[in-house]
């Protein structure tokens, strides 16, 4: 590979909490010297003038769907790389929610070994918990940790049966393994397309009461606490969680937590008139609840905010609310809509970066999510204040789904470079 020298940056590193001038050599896929200050590009390197734009560690999305195997149409694992390179993404986790479920070794290889081919982004997998995610029968959780998966979910699928996931947790602390639930009684749950509340009553549609989160919660880190798993709370949306949350960590409980990108950018007004981009899982929230999210990362409390990529074609989307499939895309809008928390909201950009890259990679033990020699050089260059209008119809997902469409954003991502390679160039 050749040298790449990026001189004259904003770095933003949020490992060392250094937000200052600096410049950064790469060489053979790494990062093999940071400058704080002024810097110059060794002779014969390729150097790239940043002209004071920021710099950071390329981001983490540790939720990605896609629709690769078993449901092209929606999502390949080729149109979420150029995503994702797009986004400023540098590695994306994919989700076991496929047809076949990735729950034996060979699935978790077949995915790692299909997005190294397309040379783009560092493309790794997530094994489902139980088999089939059926929430019975516990999957190879240990060959598929030794195959390469990051973590252990059944997605949006909750394990309700209590004994087959203090199995799962009992198994996984064996060997340190990270087991991840979206906490949701399913009870509670069942049926629901909203949040309880007076617009839910008004729109006529099935809604549960936050307090489901809670208890789902509560639950799982009873057994957390009993088989000293580690844990990571998927998505959590409401500030009844947070505080469960909160407590938990105070007890010492190894507890990670996300958030999805959409929980803190809307709230459940968005939904309107049925609009059925807006349709998530789990639902938007009252304001309250989205401002606690907030603080939330600001506290340092959110380990990784995700993008929640969930690809959906338009004939699943445009029908009625209830009907309609959840999710969104979000691998290219993740960085600008993660940056109106700063533009709007307050925050230092370090403290947005933090969860977006450092969290994720320490919280899944990779070696990236740093400016440090020795690291990946995996790497973004962005402009903070660059303005852009999202248009879903340019995309390079093959779904449309974005609730931020025709939305105005601040930040545009000019550079991606993977393992010393640039892999995408909007300079």
């Amino acid at each position: 590979m050749s040298a790449l020298a990026i001189l004259n940056a904003r770095l933003l590193d949020p490992a060392s909490d250094y937000d200052g001038p600096g410049a950064v050599l790469v060489e053979d896929g790494r990062i093999v010297e940071v400058v704080h200050g002024p810097g110059a590009a060794p002779a014969g390197v390729e150097a790239v003038d940043a002209g004071g734009l920021c710099l950071s560690p390329g981001l983490i999305d540790i939720r990605v769907k896609t629709g690769e195997p078993g449901a092209e149409p929606k999502e390949t694992l080729k149109s979420a790389s150029l995503s994702a390179a797009a986004g400023g993404v540098t590695t994306m986790v994919i989700q076991p929610d496929t047809d076949p479920a990735i729950d034996d070794p060979a699935m978790i290889e077949f995915i790692q070994r299909r997005g190294a081919a397309l040379g783009l982004v560092n493309v790794r997998a997530a094994g489902a918990a139980t088999k089939g995610r059926d929430g019975v029968r516990m999957a190879e959780i240990g060959l598929m940790d030794e195959a390469g998966a990051l973590y252990f979910t059944d997605v949006d699928h909750v394990i309700a049966n209590t004994r087959t996931l203090q199995r799962v947790m009992s198994y996984a602390a064996a060997f340190n393994a990270l087991i991840s639930c979206r906490p949701a009684d399913p009870w509670l749950s069942e049926g629901a397309v909203a949040t309880a509340g007076e617009l839910a009553t008004r729109l006529g549609l099935a809604a549960a009461p936050a307090i489901a989160e809670r208890i789902q919660l509560e639950r799982d880190l009873a057994l957390v606490e009993q088989t000293g798993a580690r844990f990571l709370v998927d998505q959590i949306s409401t500030e009844g969680a947070l505080e469960t949350l909160a407590r938990a960590r105070a007890r010492g409980l190894e507890v990670a937590a996300s958030v999805s990108i959409n929980h803190l950018c809307f709230n459940e007004i968005d939904i309107g008139d049925y609009r059925t981009f807006y349709r998530m899982d789990p639902p938007l929230r009252p304001e309250s609840d989205r401002q606690a999210l907030i603080e939330a990362v600001r506290d340092g409390l959110i380990d990784a905010i995700t993008s929640a990529h969930a690809p959906a074609p338009a004939e699943d989307k445009r029908r009625p609310f209830a009907e309609a499939a959840p999710g969104a895309v979000g691998l290219e809008t993740l960085l600008p809509a993660a940056l109106s928390l700063h533009h709007e909201d307050g925050l230092e950009l370090l403290d947005i970066l933090r969860p977006l890259t450092h969290g994720p990679a320490t919280l899944l033990g990779l070696e990236a999510g740093v400016l440090a020699a020795g690291a990946p050089a995996d790497l973004i260059l962005f402009d903070p204040g660059a303005p852009v209008v999202i248009d879903a119809e340019a995309l390079r997902s093959k779904s449309k789904n974005s609730p931020f469409d025709g939305r105005r954003l601040q930040g545009k991502v000019l550079l991606t470079v993977v393992g010393g390679r640039i892999v995408h160039d909007a300079r």
